[in-house]
């Protein structure tokens, strides 16, 4: 017997509402580190923005629901609070910009605020996934049984799996077998990746230099290239000497990227390789911020004017994704490494 559209609706909304009420439940027999309701401590990580997100991250031990909470609102906020500090510097949309991202940024603020207060593990879209991959899927789930119940367990599950009249340490064998053969691939898994993360250091190492000698000795040949009438060619400079006070800047920060890298190299180790990333990330957007604040770039020399209007608002753009991509890295990476440390 098919259901009308009435009965298909009404049933998705109870069992919809069954979920919701489970959800909370669990959400509510959790607990919370701070002694708050769950719900009331979700708000909380939205109420002061990513500082009370980074507040609620550190001090909630317990509950998965919070800590969701309080990762999102540091993904959320703190993009967009870097995202407003640099598209500010694009001449004349830098306002327009600001304003969107104000109006974005508070209505976010306000569905977050109550999403969290009804008890929903609301995503926002990308910063929800980015935080939910951040909080490992095993935290806060309960851990198996210990004791009675657990040697119980154990001792059924032993006895099911021995064949009748079949001696108890005959299983032992192949146990011990796939252990064994888990291990060694579980340690050649290990050394591929080292090789792996080796080989990038390289690479990373191969193209700083590259980048190192190219901006510090043939900057020059950032220019207009414009085919003279008798065939030959002038080279018209885009860079103006501004150039030259951002040029210290970006080569300490190669430098430290090339020291950094063969470092990691000598001593691989998960917490070096995480905090070398996160101090290179941010080093990296600063770097580009500086080149967007000083902005030494001459587009007059285009002959078409079109093209020399619109292109610096397309570098700016394009320097802006840069810097705000390398800040989100950094933050994200920084929120990975303390939620590894505060497990």
């Amino acid at each position: 017997m098919s259901l009308s559209p009435e009965e298909r609706r009404r049933i998705y909304e109870e069992e919809r509402a069954r979920i919701e009420a489970e959800q909370k439940q669990r959400m509510a027999a959790a607990g919370s580190s701070t002694g708050l309701d769950p719900n009331v401590a979700g708000l909380l990580c939205y109420l002061g923005g990513w500082i009370s997100g980074i507040v609620f991250l550190v001090i909630e031990q317990k509950n998965r629901f919070v800590r969701f909470h309080a990762l999102q609102s540091i993904v959320t906020f703190a993009a967009l609070t870097v995202a407003g500090a640099l598209l500010g510097w694009i001449p004349y949309a830098g306002v327009v910009f600001g304003i969107i991202i104000g109006i974005l940024a508070f209505v976010l603020w306000v569905v977050l605020m109550v999403k969290a207060y009804q008890g929903e593990l609301y995503k926002v879209p990308l910063a929800g996934q980015v935080a939910e991959g951040l909080l490992p899927a095993n935290w806060g789930v309960e851990k198996p049984e210990t004791g009675e119940a657990q040697k119980t367990a154990e001792a059924a599950s032993t006895e099911g799996a021995k064949k009748p009249g079949e001696p108890l340490g005959a299983q032992s064998q192949p146990i011990s077998q796939k252990a064994e053969e888990f291990g060694k691939r579980t340690e050649d898994y290990f050394a591929r990746t080292r090789a792996g993360r080796i080989a990038g250091y390289s690479v990373a190492i191969f193209f700083n230099v590259v980048f190192l000698i190219f901006f510090s000795f043939f900057h020059r040949y950032i220019a207009w290239y414009h085919a003279e009438p008798d065939g030959g060619v002038t080279r018209l400079p885009l860079l103006t000497n501004d150039y030259f006070t951002w040029l210290p800047v970006l080569a300490t920060a190669l430098a430290i990227s090339i020291v950094a890298h063969i470092i990691l190299i000598i001593y691989d180790r998960y917490w070096l390789r995480e905090v070398s990333y996160v101090v290179l990330n941010a080093i990296g957007a600063a770097v580009v911020a500086r080149l967007i604040a000083i902005f030494p770039f001459d587009f007059s020399v285009i002959p078409n004017l079109t093209a020399a209007d619109i292109m610096p608002v397309a570098v700016t753009i394009v320097l802006v994704i840069i810097a705000v991509g390398l800040g989100v890295g950094a933050l994200v990476r920084l929120i990975k490494l303390l939620v590894g440390v505060t497990q």
